[in-house]
């Protein structure tokens, strides 16, 4: 503590770290702790990890490097996919086992009545023809079984690589200065043979 003999007025100085109080009978100097500036570091991904965190939970990538709006279209896709798995493959074998009974003409098997149009019973003028029927829709279930299993793995690995070029592209930095122009414009013609001028457009891709 400082004392001086100073006027009755009152005031108050501050400087960066200490604050001195005048009054009319002591003059307090006051020391103030210093306050430490965290800076807080900008976000920036890791590719590897997104990658493994897109391999182990699809879906996972994409929180990671922040993209939360395609995680609903990873699961929907993949919700989607799965289910019609689940129900071209069910078909797939309601159909293989009615084939199978009417292939091999015992009267005791006729799994195969059922996938029938109401009312149709089976004889020699119409036995080639739904055999036929069922044998394509057979094939198609399999087939579209097949193609959403290929479509399953296909998002999922979708999923990875996005997550990887999301992770390496996150500060990409696009330039406000790109910008494309779109103008109608009058073509000359390109040889003596052609008298007349064209009209076309011109586009300007500005970097």
């Amino acid at each position: 503590m400082v004392t001086n003999w100073l006027s009755a007025n009152a005031a108050t100085v501050m400087s960066d770290s200490i604050y001195i109080t005048e009054t009319s009978d002591t003059i307090v100097v006051q020391s103030e702790p210093q306050t430490s500036q965290v800076e807080i570091a900008d976000f920036q991904p890791d590719a590897q990890k997104a990658v493994w965190l897109a391999a182990v939970v699809p879906g996972l990538g994409q929180i990671y490097n922040r993209q939360y709006w395609k995680v609903p279209i990873i699961y929907g896709g993949t919700l989607g996919l799965v289910y019609g798995i689940t129900w071209n493959d069910r078909m797939y074998v309601d159909y293989r086992k009615g084939y199978v009974d009417l292939m091999d003409k015992d009267p005791n098997t006729n799994y195969f009545e059922h996938l029938l149009p109401s009312g149709v019973v089976l004889d020699n003028s119409n036995s080639s023809y739904y055999t036929k029927i069922i044998k394509t829709k057979l094939d198609n279930y399999r087939r579209y079984r097949d193609l959403c299993i290929i479509g399953t793995a296909v998002l999922y690995l979708m999923s990875i690589i996005d997550a990887y070029v999301d992770a390496q592209m996150f500060d990409y930095d696009i330039s406000p200065e790109l910008s494309l122009e779109v103008a109608p414009t009058l073509i000359a013609p390109s040889s003596s043979y052609e008298q007349d001028t064209s009209v076309g457009l011109s586009c300007k891709l500005k970097f």
